[in-house]
């Protein structure tokens, strides 16, 4: 199987070059992560693309820094209309990010996720797509709120899974946490666990994928 690694940084893809796949750094947020995806699945067949690197752990997921994250679909969160209080998503205001049918930004992923995050002793459950980080524990659970189970918070999940679904390609999210979705207390991140959890977890797919 042919895989496509996504990831934000520079910082990401030196702990991942020498695994067996294709990594592209895309740069940050979900229309540079689109870009890169729908450029490198322009280039060549690939099996699975999928969106790798840090994140932050959300309220009530029960995950930790070090800890691994499975995306069971990838949702671009910020994605809709502020209506006083309510956040509405683009199904409720008819509207959809492709050109032809209904999509709302819900992403479904590879159909062997779940077995991957089994595998792996990973949580396995939605990933949040935000173009700004949330910052205030106030925000964290009002997302969680709209997305129950909701386990992480990046940048980019969605916008690899926006150019999969458009090139045919199932998608993935692997998150390694290294910090609470809240108020940023860059004292408590712990990045090496959380890049050390995301090649593990990515290991774990390509030792699979390769069996």
């Amino acid at each position: 199987m042919r895989v496509l690694i996504v990831v934000a940084t520079a910082g990401e893809a030196a702990r991942l070059t020498d695994l067996p796949a294709d990594v592209v750094v895309s740069g940050v947020g979900p229309v540079a992560a689109a870009l890169a995806t729908a450029s490198a699945l322009g280039q060549g067949r690939y099996d699975l693309a999928v969106s790798a690197g840090i994140g932050g752990a959300y309220p009530g997921s029960g995950l930790v820094p070090g800890d691994l994250a499975v995306s069971s679909r990838i949702v671009q969160a910020d994605l809709g209309a502020w209506d006083g209080g309510a956040f509405l998503e683009l199904d409720a205001l008819g509207l959809s990010v492709l050109p032809e049918g209904a999509h709302a930004g819900v992403f479904d992923v590879w159909e062997e996720a779940q077995a991957l995050a089994a595998r792996l002793g990973a949580a396995y459950g939605p990933t949040l797509t935000l173009s700004t980080v949330t910052g205030s524990r106030e925000g964290a659970e009002g997302l969680t709120a709209r997305y129950p189970g909701a386990l992480t918070e990046g940048m980019e999940g969605a916008g690899v899974a926006h150019a999969a679904l458009l090139a045919g390609t199932p998608a993935l999210e692997v998150r390694g946490v290294s910090n609470p979705v809240g108020p940023r207390d860059r004292a408590a991140w712990r990045i090496p666990d959380a890049l050390a959890a995301t090649r593990r977890g990515l290991e774990g797919l390509l030792a699979g994928a390769s069996g």
